[in-house]
């Protein structure tokens, strides 16, 4: 037995299970950006992280010269700075690995010289983080007291929402959050929901003095109908997959933007008309004004290349060029090409377009489009009592302004991907 744990290959196969606790410390920082933590058995995971972190503490020193563990003993504490600023207060959860990775880094099998500076380069970013932390939690989140008035969840399950009314120096104000009810990571002692995924539906100042949530259900024929008797103009926009899948190509959705005047007359319109204009709705004569040619079967090419685009198309410049093909450089190029120099105003842009006019949209199509058949609508009435009391009042006795009115729809949510939980991105508003 003594042989067999003597054995190199024998660490170095164990040496692999500190990459997993690694992973995990790793897992741990992801989720202190993206997601708040709620713990609802501080002693149980306490003692459930500890009991891990003793057994991959145990093991990294077993395998401590092994190049896994070494790399594992110089990450773990950095990984670790973000969860100490987010988290601050749940030492139950940070301590154990804390303390597991500076004993690994001590005792890990680097040369002293290399633990030296790792230790100090750790040492320095956890000061200037702090540091830095510190300073913009300080300075630059603005003061607020919030009240949390009132919370729920939809019919369904799928959306849940706040009443918030915040004080604060412009009178106070009264917000609505809407959130997915599904995107919580739950454990049995600890869950995370994401940060900055809700969606403010409602916001009125001064704050009120009542607000009552009602929801109901509505499918999606009665939304797109309701829509498209408001205005014949809403648009969606989707991407080109999904273009294609409707039956559109490339070249279809291909407009002209940014028209100067001088564009606007030499196709008919007025200075005041709005762009875009569709490449599909021009003739053969006004495509040819624009330097633009177009093939029997629809696609678009640059007709008059210039010579800044003939440098950047390189080889390219040859051929037909069609604007399918261009690069994203290439576009830009092509683009700056048209503005005229003495007044450096824009002549025209070309651009591909992804909306859609939903009055254009079968109900089977907005099925592909991902809107559910039916959801869940929010009605809101909200009531504040306004002074002066109204001529004739008895006094003391003030105006009763109602509001009711839908504030969100599933279907809106679902178009815009409003809660795509897959779609998270760095950005300063996750360390508010």
């Amino acid at each position: 037995m003594k042989s067999f744990l003597a054995n190199v290959w024998t660490k170095r196969v164990v040496a692999t299970l500190s990459l997993v606790y690694t992973y995990f410390v790793f897992k741990f920082a992801y989720f202190s950006i993206f997601y708040d933590i709620h713990v609802h058995q501080r002693a149980s995971l306490c003692l459930a992280i500890s009991g891990v972190s003793l057994a991959a503490l145990i093991i990294m020193l077993y395998t401590r010269k092994q190049l896994f563990t070494r790399i594992s003993s110089f990450v773990i504490l950095p990984a670790m700075l973000p969860v100490v600023l987010l988290y601050f207060g749940e030492w139950g959860a940070i301590l154990p690995i804390i303390i597991t990775g500076i004993i690994i880094l001590l005792l890990s099998g680097a040369s002293e010289g290399l633990k030296t500076a790792v230790a100090t380069i750790i040492l320095l970013m956890y000061i200037f983080g702090a540091l830095g932390y510190f300073l913009f939690t300080s300075f630059f989140v603005t003061p607020t007291k919030e009240k949390v008035v009132e919370t729920g969840v939809s019919p369904s399950g799928t959306y849940r929402y706040r009443i918030v009314n915040t004080e604060d120096s412009s009178n106070g104000s009264t917000a609505v959050y809407v959130e997915p009810n599904t995107a919580d990571v739950k454990y049995k002692m600890v869950s995370f929901t994401l940060k900055n995924i809700e969606r403010v539906v409602y916001l009125d100042r001064p704050s009120d003095d009542e607000v009552t949530i009602e929801w109901t259900t509505q499918s999606r024929k009665e939304i797109t109908d309701y829509l498209n008797s408001i205005s014949d103009q809403v648009e969606l926009s989707i991407t080109d997959a999904e273009l294609e899948h409707i039956g559109y190509t490339y070249d279809n959705k291909l407009m002209l933007t940014t028209l100067s005047a001088s564009r606007k007359f030499a196709l008919g319109l007025t200075a005041s008309d709005v762009d875009p204009v569709p490449l599909d709705s021009l003739n053969q004569e006004q495509l040819d004004f624009f330097g633009i040619g177009k093939e029997p079967d629809g696609r678009y090419y640059i007709k008059d290349i210039s010579d800044r685009m003939r440098e950047v198309l390189g080889d390219k410049a040859n051929k037909r060029v069609y604007f399918k093909d261009l690069t994203d450089k290439e576009w830009k190029v092509y683009n700056s090409d048209h503005i005229d120099a003495p007044t450096g105003i824009t002549l025209f842009n070309v651009k591909k377009y992804h909306n859609i006019r939903l009055n254009t949209l079968t109900d089977e199509q907005l099925a592909y489009l991902g809107v559910s058949e039916s959801g869940d609508v929010m009605i809101l009435s909200a009531l504040r009592h306004d002074k002066p009391a109204e001529e004739g009042a008895e006094p003391g006795e003030d105006i009763i302004v109602a509001d009711k009115k839908i504030v969100f729809r599933y279907y809106v949510a679902e178009i815009d991907d409003y809660y795509d939980v897959n779609a998270r991105h760095f950005s300063v508003d996750l360390l508010n």
